[in-house]
């Protein structure tokens, strides 16, 4: 489980196969207190630590976890939102995220409102009846409330904080984003399949 706070910027340093897609990720983060088969989310996507070095860790992604995401878009030097786990006590300041990546949402809009940016995505349509305006999202791992939703498109706000310290700062028109619905719109959409 993740809240969606990114809290690091991580870069890919290399990706090779190996059977899967193996990952090197550098990271801030004190890999010393990080244990081979912990999960860090990256740009949303729950991976498992199988490798660690100093400043490093690596990760292997399967097929169909790359098929369902935009890890396929990953290159060298890409930078990438990174969270730890959550642990029992930690501030629950976003909102429940899986990191199970539900699909791929694509930028269509972008525009400064003041010092903050608007950004308007295109949702697939399977996903796009869960998005509801002043409901959350994690895009690329980070929680955001959304704006407006028009149809299979949606609308979110991004701070000046928000923007400089995750991988945003550099998101442009055209990108693909890992998008994970809220929680509790999957299950109250099955909830009511019964009803």
């Amino acid at each position: 489980m993740f809240t969606g706070i990114v809290t690091d910027q991580g870069e890919v340093k290399a990706l090779h196969m190996a059977g899967d897609l193996k990952a090197r990720i550098a990271t801030g983060y004190d890999t010393g207190g990080i244990d081979i088969g912990a999960s860090i989310a990256c740009d949303g996507v729950c991976l498992t630590v199988t490798a660690l070095g100093p400043d490093w860790f690596e990760v292997d992604i399967s097929g169909e976890t790359v098929s369902k995401t935009a890890i396929s878009d990953w290159v060298l030097g890409r930078k990438l939102n990174l969270e730890r786990a959550l642990r029992l006590g930690d501030e629950l300041g976003g909102h429940i995220v899986s990191g199970h990546v539900d699909g791929v949402a694509d930028v269509v809009g972008m525009r400064d409102d003041g010092a903050s940016t608007r950004i308007t995505f295109r949702a697939p349509e399977a996903l796009a009846r869960f998005i509801a305006p002043k409901g959350s999202v994690a895009l690329n791992g980070t929680s955001l409330t959304v704006n407006e939703v028009n149809g299979v498109e949606f609308g979110v706000n991004l701070i000046p904080h928000t923007k400089a310290v995750t991988n945003w700062g550099v998101t442009a028109v055209g990108d693909r984003i890992n998008l994970e619905i809220d929680t509790l719109a999957r299950y109250v959409a099955r909830l009511q399949e019964w009803a």
